[in-house]
């Protein structure tokens, strides 16, 4: 499947965080730092869909996300954690990886496809150790990148 998701390298960090909240919280900054959005309004998109149930994947990774109406397509930002943090996975497993997506308000299937997507790149035991492996952000971005996503910006 094509998909079209926005990454530019900097929206990749390696963090230190402590809770689910400071998980969102860092996502809105850097969608606000790399792609003009604002953070208060990504930062309360994150947490009203995450108020209708965790979006822990399982296998030690998180997909927050959300729909807003300033932005142009499905974009990403990613966390690769130094600590896992309970993020009430189905598996209950703490979530080291986080991938953090916002999509267009109005983009109903793009966005299930965008997120179709990325469920499945973490389902392959493969991607998911040699992003687990990845000893930095543009290590992250170049696996990523060679999968599905789209270097373009929002």
């Amino acid at each position: 499947m094509d998909v079209n998701i926005a990454l530019v390298p900097e929206a990749i960090e390696l963090a230190r965080v402590e809770s689910s909240h400071q998980i969102l919280s860092r996502l809105s900054v850097i969608f606000a730092s790399e792609y003009g959005q604002d953070a208060h309004e990504v930062l309360e998109g994150l947490e009203q869909r995450e108020a209708l149930g965790s979006t822990g994947f399982g296998r030690g990774v998180a997909i927050p996300h959300c729909r807003l109406a300033t932005i142009t397509r499905p974009t990403l930002a990613v966390l690769k954690l130094d600590q896992p943090v309970d993020f009430k996975a189905a598996d209950a497993v703490p979530v080291s990886l986080v991938f953090g997506l916002v999509s267009p308000e109005n983009a109903g299937a793009t966005h299930l496809h965008a997120l179709a997507a990325i469920s499945r790149l973490m389902r392959d035991e493969n991607m998911l150790h040699a992003l687990a492996d990845a000893p930095d952000s543009e290590a992250i971005f170049a696996l990523l990148t060679n999968q599905f996503l789209s270097r373009d910006a929002a």
